[in-house]
């Protein structure tokens, strides 16, 4: 809660302007070809100056530095983990580990229905450790190499794909930023996220299976599809899930930030590229060489200064008291269980970044259920429009054409009904945590 109200200060007011204009230039960046990082950065800078100045003008030195402090903080921690994430991802990618995964499902000879449940279990699941958006590019364009001969394949199984990705991401605290964001928080235990398997599952489950029958009951023509892995690449899978061990001992045994073991993972990572480098040279094989700085520079820094000018701007709206005002209305008024599903939907038309920055800034008064309730609907309300969430936005342009906005609309029924029974499943099972 804000220490003063701001929302009627000619800069609060300021503010909400200078946001509105910086997430409508997010909304239409397709159209614009500028960024998302550059407005909101814009756009978090521009909204502090004017908290600085309101609480200068007010005589106070102290309080604005002190709230902006501990956004740094937060955002600090958020980004080192990310970083060695989205570094560990690149090498993969770089080791040929996500292409020996696509010629092994293109390789299996199965029917079109088959492979449409086998792509969707893969991206649930591997959306769990990876992040939704590198989990829909890997499969969605193992379902365009299996369907190119079929379009209604790929729009089907681009579908399942976004629905799975974003489901797989909901009950793991690595799967998503927001359920990321949400541990780091401290509002559920590590563990605590499992209770979110089935729910999540059933969010998948519901519209796939609806799906399946619409699929054609046909063998996709054999293709030969062959990838080599680089030396070190079942090394570099090993480290990554040693990292993410590492990370979570440190939060539950050590009680430190989880980010300091993934930095030490990092360390890992290098050492382990010495010594490929150094094996290389002796053989005399440039395969074995692994530059691993050199994946350290191919992370998507828009992504990451994105989430900074996110962060920051909806943490200066918290500031100047107006996200008080909206947990009023929705956690006080309608109740956090309704207040939950309704934020879910909004997720679908609205990044749900800044929705669980947003809540977990307004810190409402919920107990453990209504937490996994917001992670659940937060992460997986994204799925019911094609630009919902990254996953639905990467695919559209990966599959240009074949799967589109009106596409995905046609079938957001079945993702509702997926969506809604998520809702139920998690309200029967983990009724004792509410």
């Amino acid at each position: 809660m804000p220490e003063i109200d701001l929302t009627t200060h000619w800069a609060g007011i300021a503010s909400v302007i200078i946001f509105v204009a910086a997430y409508l230039l997010v909304v239409f960046e397709e159209s614009t070809h500028m960024r998302k990082s550059k407005p909101v950065m814009l756009a978090a800078g521009l909204i502090w100056a004017l908290i600085g100045l309101a609480f200068l003008g007010m005589g106070d030195t102290e309080s604005a530095g002190r709230h902006a402090r501990e956004i740094i903080e937060e955002y600090g921690e958020l980004f080192l983990f990310l970083l060695v994430a989205i570094t560990y991802v690149n090498t993969m990618e770089e080791r040929r580990t996500f292409d020996v995964l696509r010629a092994w499902l293109i390789g299996r000879g199965l029917g079109y229905r088959p492979l449409f449940l086998l792509t969707g279990v893969l991206a649930f699941f591997l959306s769990s450790v990876l992040d939704n958006l590198t989990t829909a590019l890997v499969i969605g364009t193992v379902v365009m190499a299996l369907g190119r001969d079929n379009p209604r394949f790929v729009t089907l199984g681009c579908i399942s794909t976004v629905v799975a990705s974003n489901a797989g991401g909901a009950f793991s605290p690595f799967g998503d930023i927001t359920t990321l964001m949400v541990w780091q928080a401290e509002k559920l235990s590590f563990f605590e996220f499992f209770d979110l398997f089935l729910p999540s599952a059933v969010n998948w489950a519901v519209p796939a299976v609806i799906l399946y029958f619409a699929i054609p009951n046909e063998k996709p023509p054999a293709v030969t599809d062959r990838a080599k892995a680089k030396p070190g690449m079942w090394g570099v899978v090993a480290l990554f899930g040693l990292t993410i061990a590492i990370a979570v001992s440190f939060k539950n045994f050590l009680h430190l930030p989880p980010a300091l073991g993934m930095m030490l993972g990092l360390g890992l990572l290098q050492m382990f590229s010495y010594w490929l480098r150094l094996t290389g040279q002796r053989r005399k094989d440039e395969e074995f060489v692994l530059d691993s700085f050199k994946e350290v520079q191919r992370v998507e820094w828009d992504t990451l200064l994105f989430f900074f000018g996110i962060i920051f701007a909806v943490g200066g709206l918290g500031v100047l008291g107006y996200l008080s005002l909206a947990s009023e209305l929705l956690f006080t008024d309608l109740g956090p269980t309704t207040a939950n599903v309704i934020l879910g939907v909004l997720s679908a038309i609205i990044d749900n970044i800044p929705l669980m920055f947003a809540v977990l800034t307004m810190d409402p008064s919920m107990s453990d259920g209504e937490w996994l309730l917001i992670t659940l609907t937060c992460g997986t309300g994204g799925s019911l429009l094609s630009i919902g969430s990254a996953a639905g936005v990467a695919l559209m342009g990966q599959a240009r054409g074949v799967y589109t906005f009106g596409a995905h609309l046609k079938w957001s029924w079945a993702v509702a009904l997926g969506y809604l029974a998520s809702i139920g499943v998690h309200l029967l099972l983990n009724a004792a945590l509410f």
